[in-house]
């Protein structure tokens, strides 16, 4: 859990320990954000990437944040826990073949439209090049309805597990882009047998610099998790 896009030391401090208290594992952020428009707030880039690292000092939660290409690798070696390639880079595969030379674990997001045996062949740019730690997360995929952000593909976890040996993780923040569909997508995912979550969290979605409208304030966060627990059990998940 934690903000689309890292704000300010303080602010990912204080978000961290909302997640850690709520029962979340990692704390995700972003420090180096793509954006469909230019104008849009881009991150704050390596500050961002320290306020986590802070944020991990005080919490001791691992931190998963965004590469954008390669020549960030080296900082995101020595800084981050989880390396996330995003939808808009799933195909980039000159940065693919350079996360494989490294040993750090890729959280590999599913393209805006792409199909998942596209998805697992760029997974298998990463392992073929070395690293073997991926993890895959479906994020939703862009289909002709337009009420939600994206159409979250349910039917990828099953697929996913029967097609490869990967894990698989679903973020219903960013499929839906609205926060009252997180909980019923997060615990539909669970149901079908995801091994993990990705969801957004904010202490003040209203006044967010980057995807307010889709973000759990902490509250409903926590109230989340307790019941993605109970649900976890029921299909033999352990939730952390």
């Amino acid at each position: 859990g934690g903000p689309c896009s890292v704000e300010g030391k303080e602010q990912i401090c204080e978000i961290a320990e909302e997640v850690k208290q709520a029962g979340g594992c990692m704390l995700r952020g972003g420090a180096y954000k793509p954006r469909t428009s230019p104008y849009a707030f881009q991150g704050l880039g390596t500050e961002g990437i320290l306020d986590m690292v802070e944020a991990r000092k005080r919490t001791g939660l691992p931190i998963v944040s965004e590469i954008m290409s390669a020549d960030k690798i080296d900082e995101f070696v020595e800084y981050v826990d989880l390396i996330q390639v995003g939808a808009r880079n799933m195909q980039n595969f000159d940065l693919l073949k350079a996360l494989g030379k490294i040993n750090k674990p890729i959280l590999l997001k599913r393209g805006l439209s792409n199909t998942i045996e596209e998805w697992i062949m760029s997974a298998e740019y990463i392992m073929a090049n070395g690293n073997p730690n991926v993890i895959l997360c479906e994020r939703g995929i862009r289909t002709f309805e337009s009420y939600t952000r994206n159409t979250l593909d349910l039917q990828a976890i099953p697929v996913i597990k029967r097609l490869t040996h990967l894990p698989i993780i679903i973020d219903p923040s960013h499929a839906g882009g609205k926060w009252w569909l997180v909980e019923p997508m997060a615990k539909a995912a669970v149901a079908a047998g995801c091994d993990g979550l990705m969801i957004e969290v904010h202490n003040d979605p209203e006044h967010a610099l980057c995807d307010g409208p889709q973000s759990l304030k902490p509250k409903k966060y926590t109230e989340l998790l307790r019941q993605v627990k109970g649900i976890g059990e029921i299909v033999g998940k352990h939730v952390q």
